[in-house]
């Protein structure tokens, strides 16, 4: 029996290489907007960031997201993005 692989993504803020389902893809669409991608099939510029308020609160205070996306993104949606976090990480848990 063949094992499958399993898909890697590296991580915008810290560089780690993990495991896709380990990580959140956040997208921006050809109108500039930018927005997390659960599903990890929204059309546009992707970027991964571990499923870790950890590493969503570095990539909030040195605005990782904002350089990575070359824009501003607003408190409100690094809030957004920690809430999603803190919740998948609380399911993963359990």
């Amino acid at each position: 029996m063949q094992k499958r692989k399993v898909p890697m993504r590296k991580c915008v803020v810290s560089n780690e290489m993990k495991p896709k389902k380990e990580m959140i893809r956040i997208v921006k669409n050809k109108e500039g907007e930018i927005s997390i991608d659960p599903s990890g099939k929204k059309p546009g510029r992707g970027a991964y960031v571990s499923i870790d308020p950890v590493v969503v609160q570095l990539a909030w205070d040195k605005h990782v997201l904002d350089r990575t996306f070359e824009t501003t993104l607003t408190d409100a949606f690094y809030q957004e993005l920690m809430d999603y976090v803190t919740h998948q990480k609380a399911r993963m848990s359990l």
